[in-house]
Protein backbone atom coordinates (compact mmCIF):
# COMPACT_ATOMS: atom_id res chain seq x y z
CA UNK A 1 0.00 0.00 0.00
CA UNK A 2 1.50 3.77 -0.68
CA UNK A 3 0.31 7.24 -0.48
CA UNK A 4 1.16 8.47 -4.03
CA UNK A 5 3.72 10.74 -2.34
CA UNK A 6 6.85 10.25 -4.88
CA UNK A 7 9.80 10.29 -2.04
CA UNK A 8 12.42 10.67 -4.55
CA UNK A 9 13.47 10.36 -8.52
CA UNK A 10 16.18 6.93 -9.59
CA UNK A 11 17.74 6.46 -12.59
CA UNK A 12 16.90 3.45 -14.95
CA UNK A 13 20.34 1.62 -15.03
CA UNK A 14 19.86 -1.13 -17.01
CA UNK A 15 16.87 -3.13 -18.89
CA UNK A 16 17.31 -6.71 -19.76
CA UNK A 17 14.81 -8.67 -21.59
CA UNK A 18 14.12 -12.61 -19.56
CA UNK A 19 11.93 -14.81 -21.26
CA UNK A 20 8.53 -13.26 -21.51
CA UNK A 21 9.38 -10.31 -18.65
CA UNK A 22 12.19 -8.03 -18.24
CA UNK A 23 14.37 -7.34 -15.14
CA UNK A 24 14.92 -3.66 -14.25
CA UNK A 25 17.82 -2.35 -12.53
CA UNK A 26 17.44 1.63 -11.02
CA UNK A 27 19.97 3.86 -9.56
CA UNK A 28 18.75 5.98 -6.49
CA UNK A 29 22.06 6.38 -4.21
CA UNK A 30 20.87 7.09 -0.74
CA UNK A 31 17.14 5.38 -1.45
CA UNK A 32 18.77 1.83 -1.99
CA UNK A 33 20.84 1.99 0.94
CA UNK A 34 17.35 2.45 2.56
CA UNK A 35 15.51 -1.04 1.75
CA UNK A 36 15.98 -4.41 1.67
CA UNK A 37 15.14 -7.55 -0.61
CA UNK A 38 11.72 -8.24 -0.86
CA UNK A 39 10.59 -4.30 -0.28
CA UNK A 40 7.50 -3.22 -1.92
CA UNK A 41 8.67 -0.13 -4.32
CA UNK A 42 6.50 2.30 -6.23
CA UNK A 43 7.75 2.81 -10.01
CA UNK A 44 5.84 5.01 -11.56
CA UNK A 45 3.08 3.75 -9.83
CA UNK A 46 3.62 0.45 -10.00
CA UNK A 47 4.18 -1.86 -7.10
CA UNK A 48 7.45 -4.13 -7.37
CA UNK A 49 9.65 -6.04 -5.51
CA UNK A 50 13.19 -5.67 -4.51
CA UNK A 51 14.91 -8.79 -6.15
CA UNK A 52 18.46 -7.81 -5.41
CA UNK A 53 19.93 -4.40 -4.23
CA UNK A 54 23.52 -2.84 -3.34
CA UNK A 55 24.06 0.42 -1.93
CA UNK A 56 23.19 2.58 -5.11
CA UNK A 57 21.04 0.58 -6.89
CA UNK A 58 17.26 -1.46 -6.91
CA UNK A 59 17.24 -4.74 -9.00
CA UNK A 60 13.47 -5.68 -9.61
CA UNK A 61 11.49 -8.28 -12.23
CA UNK A 62 8.80 -7.41 -14.35
CA UNK A 63 6.06 -10.05 -15.53
CA UNK A 64 4.23 -10.02 -18.76
CA UNK A 65 1.11 -8.79 -17.33
CA UNK A 66 2.35 -5.55 -15.78
CA UNK A 67 4.43 -4.81 -18.94
CA UNK A 68 1.09 -5.08 -20.80
CA UNK A 69 -0.99 -2.58 -18.56
CA UNK A 70 1.89 -0.20 -17.63
CA UNK A 71 4.24 2.19 -19.09
CA UNK A 72 7.19 0.40 -17.61
CA UNK A 73 7.54 -1.41 -21.69
CA UNK A 74 9.08 1.56 -22.54
CA UNK A 75 11.65 2.48 -19.90
CA UNK A 76 14.89 2.37 -21.64
CA UNK A 77 18.76 3.53 -19.73
CA UNK A 78 18.81 7.52 -18.14
CA UNK A 79 14.60 7.64 -17.81
CA UNK A 80 13.81 9.42 -14.68
CA UNK A 81 11.42 6.96 -12.42
CA UNK A 82 9.60 8.42 -9.21
CA UNK A 83 9.74 5.97 -6.49
CA UNK A 84 8.30 5.40 -3.11
CA UNK A 85 8.25 3.36 -0.19
CA UNK A 86 5.53 1.01 0.71
CA UNK A 87 2.95 2.91 3.42
CA UNK A 88 3.98 2.22 7.18
CA UNK A 89 1.00 1.88 9.40
CA UNK A 90 2.80 4.64 11.72
CA UNK A 91 2.67 6.80 8.43
CA UNK A 92 0.59 9.89 7.90
CA UNK A 93 -1.76 9.19 4.90
CA UNK A 94 -0.26 12.31 3.06
CA UNK A 95 -2.16 11.48 -0.19
CA UNK A 96 -5.01 8.80 -0.34
CA UNK A 97 -4.89 5.13 -0.98
CA UNK A 98 -2.66 3.84 -3.47
CA UNK A 99 -2.42 0.29 -4.13
CA UNK A 100 0.34 0.50 -6.81
CA UNK A 101 -1.98 -1.97 -9.11
CA UNK A 102 -2.29 0.13 -12.02
CA UNK A 103 -5.85 0.31 -13.98
CA UNK A 104 -4.14 1.59 -17.46
CA UNK A 105 -2.29 3.58 -19.13
CA UNK A 106 -3.07 7.86 -20.36
CA UNK A 107 -1.49 9.83 -22.55
CA UNK A 108 -0.70 13.53 -21.75
CA UNK A 109 -2.93 15.50 -24.11
CA UNK A 110 -2.30 19.29 -22.99
CA UNK A 111 0.13 21.18 -20.78
CA UNK A 112 -1.25 24.81 -19.87
CA UNK A 113 1.04 26.86 -17.83
CA UNK A 114 -0.86 29.15 -15.11
CA UNK A 115 2.13 31.14 -13.46
CA UNK A 116 4.34 29.25 -11.69
CA UNK A 117 1.15 25.90 -12.37
CA UNK A 118 0.46 24.09 -14.75
CA UNK A 119 -2.90 22.04 -15.58
CA UNK A 120 -2.63 19.28 -17.73
CA UNK A 121 -4.72 17.58 -19.17
CA UNK A 122 -4.67 13.21 -19.77
CA UNK A 123 -6.46 11.01 -22.15
CA UNK A 124 -7.00 7.62 -20.67
CA UNK A 125 -9.90 4.86 -21.34
CA UNK A 126 -13.46 5.16 -21.31
CA UNK A 127 -13.71 2.61 -18.55
CA UNK A 128 -11.45 4.54 -16.09
CA UNK A 129 -13.33 7.84 -15.90
CA UNK A 130 -16.33 5.66 -14.68
CA UNK A 131 -14.20 6.35 -11.37
CA UNK A 132 -13.37 9.61 -11.06
CA UNK A 133 -15.33 12.90 -10.15
CA UNK A 134 -13.80 16.08 -9.74
CA UNK A 135 -12.08 17.14 -6.68
CA UNK A 136 -11.51 12.74 -6.10
CA UNK A 137 -7.97 11.64 -6.64
CA UNK A 138 -5.96 9.78 -9.11
CA UNK A 139 -2.78 8.21 -9.03
CA UNK A 140 -1.00 9.39 -12.18
CA UNK A 141 2.78 7.78 -12.42
CA UNK A 142 2.43 7.08 -8.78
CA UNK A 143 1.96 10.47 -7.54
CA UNK A 144 -1.45 11.19 -5.65
CA UNK A 145 -3.36 14.08 -7.71
CA UNK A 146 -6.54 16.02 -7.05
CA UNK A 147 -8.91 15.61 -10.21
CA UNK A 148 -9.93 19.05 -11.43
CA UNK A 149 -12.36 19.00 -14.46
CA UNK A 150 -14.01 14.58 -15.78
CA UNK A 151 -14.50 14.72 -19.20
CA UNK A 152 -15.86 10.92 -20.79
CA UNK A 153 -12.23 10.18 -21.96
CA UNK A 154 -10.09 12.64 -20.36
CA UNK A 155 -9.54 14.38 -17.01
CA UNK A 156 -7.56 17.60 -15.57
CA UNK A 157 -5.09 18.12 -12.90
CA UNK A 158 -3.26 20.71 -11.38
CA UNK A 159 0.53 20.66 -10.66
CA UNK A 160 2.10 22.79 -8.41
CA UNK A 161 5.58 23.76 -8.65
CA UNK A 162 6.68 21.28 -5.86
CA UNK A 163 4.84 18.56 -7.98
CA UNK A 164 6.66 19.88 -11.07
CA UNK A 165 9.88 19.71 -9.64
CA UNK A 166 10.06 16.54 -7.45
CA UNK A 167 8.63 14.42 -9.59
CA UNK A 168 8.80 13.42 -13.65
CA UNK A 169 5.30 14.73 -14.57
CA UNK A 170 7.53 17.77 -14.39
CA UNK A 171 9.12 17.33 -17.73
CA UNK A 172 7.00 14.64 -19.65
CA UNK A 173 6.03 15.89 -22.89
CA UNK A 174 2.58 16.21 -24.50
CA UNK A 175 2.25 12.29 -25.87
CA UNK A 176 4.13 10.62 -23.34
CA UNK A 177 2.63 7.59 -21.50
CA UNK A 178 1.45 7.42 -17.63
CA UNK A 179 -0.21 4.90 -15.48
CA UNK A 180 -2.68 5.80 -14.11
CA UNK A 181 -4.62 3.81 -10.49
CA UNK A 182 -8.44 4.82 -10.49
CA UNK A 183 -9.53 5.41 -6.41
CA UNK A 184 -10.17 2.06 -5.31
CA UNK A 185 -12.98 3.03 -3.09
CA UNK A 186 -14.99 3.91 -6.01
CA UNK A 187 -14.74 0.32 -7.43
CA UNK A 188 -15.40 -1.19 -3.76
CA UNK A 189 -18.75 0.92 -4.16
CA UNK A 190 -19.41 0.12 -7.78
CA UNK A 191 -19.81 -3.59 -7.36
CA UNK A 192 -21.50 -3.55 -3.62
CA UNK A 193 -23.98 -1.03 -5.45
CA UNK A 194 -23.97 -3.63 -8.37
CA UNK A 195 -25.08 -6.90 -6.18
CA UNK A 196 -28.51 -7.79 -6.61
CA UNK A 197 -28.03 -8.97 -3.02
CA UNK A 198 -27.37 -5.68 -1.36
CA UNK A 199 -29.86 -4.18 0.94
CA UNK A 200 -28.62 -0.89 2.53
CA UNK A 201 -28.75 -0.97 5.92
CA UNK A 202 -31.18 1.36 8.54
CA UNK A 203 -30.40 1.85 12.21
CA UNK A 204 -33.10 -0.04 14.31
CA UNK A 205 -34.74 2.54 16.39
Amino acid sequence: MFTGIVETQGTVFGVETDDAGRNLTVAAPGFADETKVGDSIAINGVCLTVVERDADHLHFQIGPETLQRTNLDELVPGDAVNLERALRLSDRLGGHVVQGHVDGVGRIADRQRQGDWEMVWISCPVELTRYMVPKGSVAVDGISLTLVDVTDDSFSVALIPHTLDKTTLGFKPVGAAVNLETDILAKYAEKLLASKSFQPSHPTI
